[in-house]
């Protein structure tokens, strides 16, 4: 629910009523809502790297390399289409700098966990290529490489009801261009 309608837009009765739990039974678990916030944030940056890492391990059988699969599945319509599964970088990043220093941190390491995962592929294909790999060149490429997903996906959402085709126009450009 935070990631579809943002951590502001979910109450706590609306929360404990889709768990199916009272309202009373929040507090024996979580003291503010943020501190609910905080952890599904933490989890769900959590869930996200291990499909990036089940993508990498697929290897090189498959069209495109592992990280053009992973700008492909990010930008993709089902991606878009479901911003409560999705990745949390593009569904709490305006709340997260909205929101406790503890939420902040949690997005912090889960953007940090990206990073490490992008750099790590390029160490990789650098050195399946031959090439000396440089760590510090890589982490410069990571970062701009999850800021053209993320940046590519938030406008793709926030218009694919009222402008279908630009929505699509939007995701085709990104996973374009995201590894040039």
């Amino acid at each position: 629910m935070f990631r579809s309608q943002g951590i502001d837009g979910v109450g706590i009765a609306g929360l404990m009523k889709e768990a199916g739990l009272t309202h009373g039974g929040f507090h024996n678990h979580f003291a503010p809502k943020n501190d609910l916030a905080v952890e599904v944030c933490g989890a769900s940056f959590a869930a996200s790297p291990a499909s990036l890492a089940r993508t990498i391990e697929d290897g090189q059988d498959r069209a495109g390399s592992p990280l053009e699969r992973v700008v492909a599945g990010y930008q993709s319509t089902a991606h878009r289409d479901a911003p409560d599964g999705g990745c949390p970088s593009a569904s709490l990043a305006t709340d997260a700098g909205r929101q406790s220093e503890a939420l902040q941190r949690a997005y912090a390491e889960g953007v940090e966990g990206y990073l490490a995962d992008f750099t790590a592929e390029f160490l990789r294909e650098a050195e399946e290529e031959r090439r000396e790999p440089d760590p510090d060149e890589t982490r410069r490429r990571a970062i701009p490489l999850l800021g053209q997903m993320v940046g590519a996906l938030m406008p793709a959402r926030a218009v694919r009801h009222v402008e279908p085709a630009l929505s699509d126009e939007i995701l085709r450009a990104g996973r374009g261009h995201a590894l040039d």
